[in-house]
């Protein structure tokens, strides 16, 4: 049985394997990856395009990179919490509120109005929430972070963004 001592200065502490596997973060790790795997699957059966009609990467080929990279960082933040266990809350702080409120505007913004005015509003929005209070950083990331996206999307993937106010004008 492997045993882990989790502080050499107290005695009695030590934990055994399988008790590792009962935490609160290998049950949410286990969840989400079990999950990615689950869509990963299905999108082994997507259907191929014909290479005349492919713009960029397969339309299976996104999504497999992304879960495959929520796998890894579900991995990542387990491992994370063997080593700083989570701490219990009993009430969630307001932000995690307000930023779920952030999230449900952003989506409406992005389907009604514009997909790339939504990311700048969820960049300012949670940029000013999260507790930066300092205008040129905001500024920065509110207005650089989409537009690597548009462009990460746009340049290098060759996937067009859905119509909208600024993105029209740049279509068009």
């Amino acid at each position: 049985m492997i045993m882990i001592n989790k502080n050499e200065n107290t005695k009695g502490t030590e934990t055994t394997f399988p008790s590792l596997l009962k935490t609160d973060a290998f049950i949410v790790s286990a969840i989400i990856v079990l999950f990615s795997i689950g869509l990963f699957l299905v999108t082994l059966n997507f259907d191929k395009v014909p290479p005349i009609l492919n713009r960029g990467i397969q339309p299976a080929t996104f999504p497999k990179i992304l879960l495959l990279f929520i796998i890894f960082l579900s991995f990542f933040n387990y491992f994370l919490a063997l080593k700083t266990p989570w701490k219990i809350q009993v009430n969630l702080p307001k932000t995690f509120y307000h930023t779920l409120f952030i999230m449900l505007i952003f989506g409406l913004i992005s389907k009604n109005i514009d997909f790339f005015l939504g990311l700048i509003f969820l960049s300012l929005t949670i940029a000013w929430t999260w507790g930066e209070r300092r205008i040129l950083p905001i500024i920065f990331v509110s207005v650089v972070f989409p537009l690597l996206v548009f462009l990460l999307f746009e340049k290098m993937l060759n996937l067009r963004f859905p119509g909208g106010l600024l993105t029209n004008l740049y279509y068009y």
